[in-house]
């Protein structure tokens, strides 16, 4: 019995949700920051090109990620990092291509991801990242976590430029909001649920505004590291948290059969 309970929790599609999980979050939606920003900028590619490349690796790492039959930590994770570089390229493709306002992509996405998770729970029931064992649900969950990273950027954004509150001060204002969250969740004033999507969203302009901080120059608020360095500094802590989970399978999501 014990080894079909360890068969079916092996089953789920996502990682379950650990200190390693927020931490990698966050350093994955700083790379989709400074990475698209990198190969915008840096490299010269601009917005069309970057975005043609980076929507191919991401198509492709979908592909492999439906195709597997259980959570694996490597091609989940490089999924992440390639659709919060993708979100990041929507929202500043309708910036900066076609002149949308910060505040229309902020609404526009945030409109997005609630009818998103109004279809996903009118149809499955429940929203839980336990729950992602068919591929009707996982094809919610990515469609989901596209809006959030899409949604967190324009917000950040909106926030730190339009608004000129600056890099600094809205890791502060984003961080706080994340304690806030958790104090919610903890007293039992939200459910699990709701706190972990309202923490998920708002990781993503949390990280957007620290990639901003340390990649920017110090004329325009930041530390001046640039692109390359943070890309490379949070892809290699990227790669050696990913390599201890695989390892240790900490974040494996293991669920009864009644789950």
């Amino acid at each position: 019995m014990s080894g079909t309970v360890t068969a079916r929790g092996l089953l789920a599609k996502v990682p379950a949700i650990t200190a390693f999980f927020w931490i990698i979050k966050v350093l994955a939606t700083t790379v989709g920051e400074t990475f698209a920003d990198y190969l915008n900028e840096t490299l010269g590619l601009g917005l069309d090109g970057t975005s043609v490349i980076m929507g191919v690796a991401l198509v492709f790492a979908l592909v492999v990620q439906f195709l597997t039959t259980r959570y694996v930590p490597a091609i989940y994770w490089v999924t992440i990092v390639l659709i919060s570089v993708a979100g990041t390229l929507v929202t500043d493709t309708l910036t900066d291509g076609y002149g949308v306002p910060l505040i229309v992509s902020t609404i526009v996405f945030g409109l997005l991801l609630a009818v998103t998770f109004a279809i996903w729970f009118a149809k499955e029931k429940t929203l839980a990242m336990k729950s992602i064992t068919t591929w009707q649900r996982e094809a919610f969950y990515w469609l989901a976590i596209l809006f959030t990273f899409a949604l967190g950027t324009a917000l950040g954004d909106y926030l730190a430029e339009t608004l000129g509150l600056g890099y600094g001060p809205s890791v502060v204002v984003y961080g706080l909001a994340i304690v806030l969250v958790a104090v919610a969740w903890r007293l039992k004033w939200v459910g699990e649920i709701t706190a972990f999507w309202a923490a998920y969203i708002l990781t993503r302009p949390l990280g957007a505004s620290i990639g901003d901080l340390l990649s920017q120059s110090t004329d325009d608020g930041g530390l001046g590291l640039g692109t390359t360095t943070t890309s490379t500094i949070f892809l290699a802590a990227i790669l050696v948290s990913v390599t201890y989970l695989a390892i240790s399978k900490r974040d494996v999501i293991r669920t009864s059969l009644s789950a």
